[in-house]
């Protein structure tokens, strides 16, 4: 006899994950066909400023969600201050007594103390995290996340050549960020929102004029650092044939009718796909998409498209209906190539101006409801129109009527009833996942009409109102038998409460440990003055004036001073390829970086990391990073929060902060300025409306935006000395060698 071997390869199929706000956007997401949701509650999650849920709406999603068999991951993707951290550790127990399926996080010394406390609960790092190399994938890996979130700046390739085992995860449409997520500085240290609080003012979308020198150079299009929305419906086989485990869609903050249509034609195709039909979407799907929401579209970092950006205009583009072909005081005069209802939204593409159409006339004069494409209308002046302009749909009524409309999805499931003379009703309930028995009254022996196959099957079949669609049906009955029809009917509810309750209720195991320890590197008693330079001539004047440390960003400089005890290489903050370094002074701002250089090199962490609490300074110094510096959006208050042992940190007291890195580089985009650009000397800046200029440095394509101005903080170092402070840095820009020395010069004294 010969025997086989049989092996059955189970094709895992990729997660669709949706965006939700509220329950409109639930709601939307699940019946659509999403396969997880991220959500937020009222604090901690990087979109403070949607409406979020309540603690008891959270555990209502939880429910809700579970019985439709879609997961809930909740976002808790802001830095933490550290008197924040107890109430934030209590709520992510509330979270995982209540069955959240994973966590989406970013701030990675609370990444560190949940995996301590709460062994089991699934960790998935945000893109917050900057996860942009296999380095710091690795490295949060380690730390115990299951899943990270990559970094929109990846390429498909770059993904799938990543050979860490872990969960990827890859946004696929939505809004983009210019900078790489978790590196933006710009709404935080202009406005005193932070986008790494979830209070991003989005200051990519405001208009900027390009200066080259004192000249500005591009006179038409203002909004230099608004992207396009992404869009990757048309690559989507590439992504399915990839490793990728979830696809993402942007849009906690956009509108139910996005989340559920958006949501409807990933699974549409997702669907197709494993299928094996053709992926193709119609003419009339596209424009939806178009009609709901839209900057353009883009593919994306994800397929190394060149065209990011929309430096046009930051506005929903819509649809192009028509245009103007006269408008008076009273009325706009539209010949129409698309049709135009009553209550829906136009833009004037050239005045940048909208409304709601709320009377529509047709050529006749005649009010009506919709005018049909090819055909003239009128509608009252609202907003003082005085040219001819090109007409945009950006809200159609109908539409989003329809799309609100939406079919609930059903629970396909099976009955078995077994009706047994003298015995309890029995009746088995399945969904193909769970299996309950739930039992009745005693069948009886009929005394007159005995009750026929088609009366059970008819109360049995009574789902309506449920989420479930009965598929199998099979009764089991001895002959001359007779139960109360309403009985059934009460088996049959006893049963959907019963299957209800398994589905929504996630079985923990909860474990939870109080006992675990931390340790930190305590700090001397000295002061130190350490430096960032940017030059040779900063440098000489920082060794001249015996600063303790120092900080060199340009690679070529470092390497003619690398013999100086005191002298180290900033890596840069956005990595593929690592130098190689050991035994080196390394100043070090990344994750991946953290982890390619903890074992071999002397490190120091740079204020990129965003370490804003006590357990990030510890999980750095249990990696090997000797001392911190710390987040630059601490206020002294939250300074003096942390400061409540004898932590290694350093401060910054003074320079020209870092705003922005990115991908994106508005030289070559704006000017094609690529062939100068290796040894131009010439200087660019960004300058907004108020006329503050922003430094921009260019370096092998990726684009630093600095701070418009220095912060000093200088005068406060008595203040940070009675904290415990014990390191203060000064962050040189363009300062030349006599004002080094007087800034040297002003914290010696100080100290």
């Amino acid at each position: 006899m010969v025997k086989i071997n049989v092996v059955v390869i189970i094709m895992k199929r990729i997660e669709l994950l949706s965006p939700v706000g509220n329950k409109d956007m639930l709601y939307q997401a699940i019946h659509n066909g999403a396969d997880a949701v991220y959500l937020a509650g009222v604090n901690y999650g990087a979109r403070k400023y949607s409406n979020n849920f309540t603690n008891d709406e959270l555990v209502e999603a939880i429910k809700y969600s579970h019985l439709y068999g879609v997961k809930v991951y909740v976002t808790v993707n802001t830095i933490i201050y550290e008197n924040e951290i107890n109430d934030f550790i209590k709520y992510i127990e509330f979270l995982y007594v209540n069955g959240v399926d994973a966590l989406i996080i970013q701030d990675i010394g609370m990444i560190s103390m949940i995996r301590k406390r709460f062994p089991d609960i699934e960790l998935h790092a945000s893109t917050q995290c900057h996860n942009h190399n296999k380095e710091g994938i690795q490295l949060l890996k380690e730390l115990g996340c299951s899943r990270v979130v990559m970094a929109r700046e990846m390429s498909l390739d770059e993904i799938n050549n990543l050979d860490v085992d872990i969960e990827k995860e890859v946004f696929v449409y939505g809004a983009l960020c210019v900078c790489y997520s978790g590196c933006c500085l710009f709404s935080s240290l202009n406005g005193g929102r932070s986008g790494n609080r979830g209070e991003c003012v989005g200051s990519c979308r405001l208009p900027y004029k390009l200066i080259q020198d004192d000249k500005e150079v591009l006179l038409k299009d203002k909004y230099l650092l608004s992207t396009k929305d992404l869009n990757t419906l048309s690559k989507l086989k590439d992504i399915l044939d990839s490793n990728i485990d979830s696809l993402k869609i942007e849009g906690r903050m956009k509108s139910p009718v996005y989340v559920g249509y958006v949501t409807r034609l990933y699974r549409l195709l997702i669907d197709k796909y494993y299928n094996h039909e053709d992926m193709v979407l119609t003419d009339g799907e596209i424009i939806n998409l178009k009609k709901i929401f839209n900057r353009e579209f883009t593919e994306g970092y994800l397929f190394k498209s060149k065209d990011i950006m929309n430096i046009k205009t930051p506005n929903h583009q819509g649809i192009e209906i028509g245009k103007v072909i006269s408008a008076n005081k009273k009325f706009i005069t539209i010949e129409l190539k698309d049709y135009l209802s009553q209550n829906d939204g136009i833009r004037f593409k050239n005045a940048d101006k909208g409304m709601i159409v709320n009377k529509l006339y047709n050529k006749k004069f005649l009010l009506v409801n919709s005018v049909d494409k090819f055909n003239i209308c009128m509608i009252p002046n609202k907003i003082g129109l005085r040219d001819k302009d090109v007409v945009l749909k950006t809200i159609d009524y109908k539409l989003e009527n329809d799309i609100s409309n939406y079919i609930e999805k059903k629970i396909d499931i099976s009955f078995k009833i077994n009706l047994s003379i003298g015995k309890s009703m029995k009746l088995e309930v399945s969904d193909g996942a769970n299996e309950l028995v739930v039992e009745g009254s005693v069948v009886e022996k009929a005394k007159t009409r005995e009750v026929n196959v088609s009366d059970i099957e008819k109360a049995l079949l009574k789902l309506g109102n449920t989420p479930y669609n009965l598929i199998k049906l099979e009764i089991n009955k001895d002959d001359n038998i007779f139960v109360n029809l309403k009985d059934i009917n009460i088996l049959r509810r006893m049963a959907v409460d019963r299957l209800n309750n398994k589905r929504m209720r996630r079985d923990i195991d909860i474990k939870i440990n109080n006992n675990y320890e931390e340790i930190f590197v305590e700090k001397d008693n000295l002061y130190y003055i350490n430096a960032l330079v940017r030059n040779e001539e900063q440098l000489k004047c920082c060794i001249d004036n015996d600063i303790n440390n120092i900080y060199v960003s340009d690679y070529d400089l470092y390497n003619k001073y690398k013999n100086y005890n005191n002298i180290y290489y900033r890596v840069s903050r956005v990595n593929s390829d690592y130098i190689d370094f050991n035994n080196s002074n390394l100043l070090v701002g990344e994750l991946g970086s953290v982890y390619k250089y903890k074992d071999n090199n002397n490190i120091v962490g740079d204020y990129y990391l965003n370490v804003a609490n006590s357990k990030g300074i510890k999980l750095l110094n249990s990696l090997g990073v000797n001392r911190v510096t710390l987040s630059v959006e601490l206020s002294d208050d939250k300074i003096k929060d942390i400061m409540n042992n004898n932590y290694n940190v350093e401060l910054i007291i003074y320079g020209r902060l870092e705003l922005m890195v990115t991908k994106y580089c508005p030289l070559k985009k704006c000017l094609n300025y690529c062939d100068k650009c290796k040894n131009s000397k010439d200087k660019f800046y960004f300058e907004d409306r108020l006329g503050k200029r922003y430094p921009i440095i260019h370096d092998k394509c990726i684009t630093h935006i600095m701070h418009n101005s220095n912060i000093n903080n200088i005068d406060n170092i008595n203040y940070y000395k009675e904290l415990g402070i014990n390191n203060y840095r000064l962050e040189f820009f363009d300062e030349n060698y006599n004002e080094v020395k007087r800034y040297i010069q002003k914290v010696k004294n100080m100290l």
